[in-house]
C-alpha cells in the first residue's frame, strides 16, 4: 500500500535522509510532503491528507511536541500516526512525546532497519 507521508524537520538534508530510509525500509511512498517546523507542517495539513507523520522535536518557530499537541485540532490529521525522530536521547523526552500523542520514537542517527522496525507497526495500527 502506498502512503502519503509528512516529514517535519528543520534540516532539509535530514528530511531527505528520512524519506530515503522509508523507501529502504520497503515503505511505498505515494507522496511526500516536507515542512521545516511545526507551524509549516500545520499549514501543509490544512490542504493535504497524510497517512504518516515523521517529526523532529527540536525545531525553531514550533517544536515537535507543540506540533503534536496542536494536531488534535486539525480535523484531517487527528488520527494520523506520528513517529518522532530526534537526537534527544533522554527518557523524559520519549515519555513527553508519547504523552503528547506520538506513536513511535526513533533516535538519530538511525538505520533503515530501525525505521522499518518502528514505522511498519505504526502503519499497521499495532501501536
Amino acid at each position: 500500500m502506498a502512503i502519503r507521508a509528512l516529514i517535519v524537520d528543520d534540516s532539509s538534508v535530514m528530511r531527505k535522509i528520512v524519506e530515503r530510509s522509508l523507501r529502504q525500509a520497503g515503505i511505498e511512498l505515494k507522496q511526500v510532503f516536507e515542512a521545516g517546523n511545526g507551524a509549516e507542517a500545520l499549514t501543509v495539513l490544512q490542504d493535504n491528507t497524510v497517512d504518516l507523520i515523521l517529526c523532529d522535536i527540536n525545531m525553531p518557530v514550533m517544536d515537535g511536541l507543540e506540533f503534536i499537541k496542536q494536531l488534535s485540532g486539525v480535523s484531517n490529521a487527528k488520527h494520523v500516526p506520528v513517529v518522532v525522530i530526534t537526537t534527544e536521547g533522554s527518557e523524559a523526552h520519549v515519555v513527553q512525546a508519547i504523552s503528547c500523542g506520538a506513536r513511535g520514537y526513533i533516535r538519530k542517527p538511525f538505520t533503515a532497519e530501525q525505521v522499518k522496525e518502528h514505522v511498519i507497526p505504526v502503519l499497521a495500527g499495532k501501536t
